[in-house]
């Protein structure tokens, strides 16, 4: 079988299609960025149709430019940034308001309101989260009580909810298919991962109409066929960004532990069969349903990860393209006491301070760019060990670490990593695995690969990154630098 697998990453500030063979081997890729809108303080939001043409551009010159048929084609499998929120006429097709984004922060007040111990012990049983912003449902509700007429055109049954790969699927399908995935629903805060339904309590909370919300799939399914690129493609695979890059890594066994580094840094470890409940923030989710059997993770959700470097680009001017990071920071100092704390967009696991704003620490008169630099690059890799000491409190044991995403092609920030850390990280061959992961889940679908087990034998390590003791007195000073400026940082 000579088939070639196509894999959709629609992210955050980006859409990509990428192309493997039936080996699993990436033989090309097309990207394309899209426009962020900030409307206003805390507020994130992207145009549907931009993500839409987006993603139709860059697979439809992927298939252009390797001349395939749609016969070539054996599946598409999708992935994409999750909590992002959607509302469209299903009529029409058209969003009735911007897509508003993960990290979009305005129900903050809304979800403040909700919280007292009774509502949030029943929110975390049954979903795993916390009540946040973060997640779909307060956005949802928002869209429906600010847009006019939205609600009362909800309850006629003439509006769809979905994140991004319900939209994706949606369109095309040409509208015949309203679908998600276990692990996208999983991340709404209206599905209950106990009993792997749609939980009518949470709808009430939420005052959410159920004929919006799409019907919930395994991560390996038939999701419906696609005309849009020239011939029928069938679309077999589909899993929210994080988990996906999981199965990408093949972490497939309890304990089995990735941190993804894009837009944001997401850890995940696997915990198998067991929904595991965290005392410290960490939340509870849907690694991936196959079969209908589901397997659970635990996460730690970093808000601002490369959307920091992307500040310093955009923003400050710093640099023209990330690639220069790595060269930069041999300018800095060596005894700056520079710390960044990126909270941009508020604080994620395992604080979770929607409020929080961002803060530079430590500056003197010879303060440059390099400095601010590699303090930012430096305050992903302490929110990291933040996250993991968190899980470690929760009773995980961690001895080893698979790491991914753009962010992880600098090796000096992958080496000290393993080094505050304290162990080996491992980087893949292929680094975008989040679309390796789609890729798995739609081939095993067209009978390419027979099951997970066959794909984790895929899985090849690029580079070891074993933990140095020099610097360890100054480094472990930092961190604690590091723990202080979060505390002044934090509301």
């Amino acid at each position: 079988m000579n088939k070639k697998i196509i894999a959709i990453d629609q992210g955050t500030t980006s859409s990509r299609a990428v192309l493997f063979d039936h080996e699993g081997v990436l033989i090309d890729h097309e990207q394309r960025e899209f426009k962020q809108f900030f409307p206003n303080d805390g507020w994130v939001e992207h145009d549907p149709e931009e993500i839409w043409d987006s993603v139709f551009f860059v697979t439809d010159s992927l298939i252009k430019r390797n001349n395939l048929e749609s016969s070539d084609v054996a599946s598409i499998g999708i992935t994409n940034q999750r909590e992002t929120t959607l509302v469209w006429n299903k009529k029409t097709g058209k969003a009735i308001y911007p897509a508003i984004v993960w990290q979009d922060r305005r129900t903050s007040e809304f979800c403040n309101d909700l919280r007292n111990p009774e509502l949030e012990k029943m929110v975390q049983d049954k979903t795993g989260l916390l009540i946040d912003p973060y997640f779909s449902a307060s956005k949802l509700a928002w869209i429906l009580d600010n847009v006019e007429g939205a609600r009362e055109s909800a309850e006629r049954g003439d509006l769809l909810f979905g994140t991004v790969d319900s939209f994706l699927v949606w369109k095309l399908t040409g509208g015949l298919e309203h679908k998600t995935d276990a692990s996208n629903a999983s991340r709404t805060m209206l599905f209950n991962i106990k009993e792997n339904i749609w939980d009518s309590e949470l709808l009430d909370l939420f005052k959410i109409p159920e004929s919006m919300l799409p019907e919930v799939c395994d991560n390996v399914h038939y999701y419906g066929t696609t005309d849009s690129f020239g011939g029928s493609i069938g679309i077999g695979g589909m899993a929210g960004d994080q988990q996906a890059a999981l199965i990408g890594q093949g972490c497939f066994n309890k304990g089995d532990i990735k941190s993804t580094y894009g837009t944001g840094c997401f850890v995940i470890l696997n915990t198998g069969k067991d929904f595991l409940k965290s005392k410290n923030k960490l939340l509870s989710t849907i690694a991936y349903r196959i079969n209908g059997e589901i397997t659970y993770g635990m996460e730690g959700s970093i808000f601002v990860a490369g959307s920091a470097i992307q500040w310093l680009r955009d923003g400050l001017k710093f640099f023209k393209s990330a690639n220069e990071t790595e060269a930069l920071i041999e300018q800095a100092n060596l005894d700056s006491r520079v710390i960044v704390v990126p909270a941009l967009t508020g604080l994620g696991a395992p604080h979770w301070d929607p409020e929080a704003r961002g803060a530079i620490f430590g500056l003197t008169r010879d303060s440059g760019v390099a400095d601010i630099t590699k303090a930012t690059l430096e305050s992903i890799i302490y929110q990291t060990k933040d996250l993991l000491e968190a899980m470690r409190q929760d009773g995980a044991e961690i001895k080893k670490l698979k790491i991914d995403g753009g962010m992880v092609v600098n090796s000096w920030f992958n080496q000290e990593l393993a080094n505050v850390l304290n162990i080996k990280t491992y980087r893949p061959k292929v680094i975008e695995t989040t679309a390796v992961g789609a890729a798995y889940l739609a081939g095993i679908n067209a009978g390419i690969y027979p099951d997970l087990k066959s794909v984790a034998k895929v899985w090849k390590s690029d580079k070891e990154f074993i933990p140095s003791t020099t610097n360890k007195k100054k480094a472990d000073q930092k961190y604690l630098s590091w723990q202080e400026a979060v505390k002044k940082t934090l509301t």
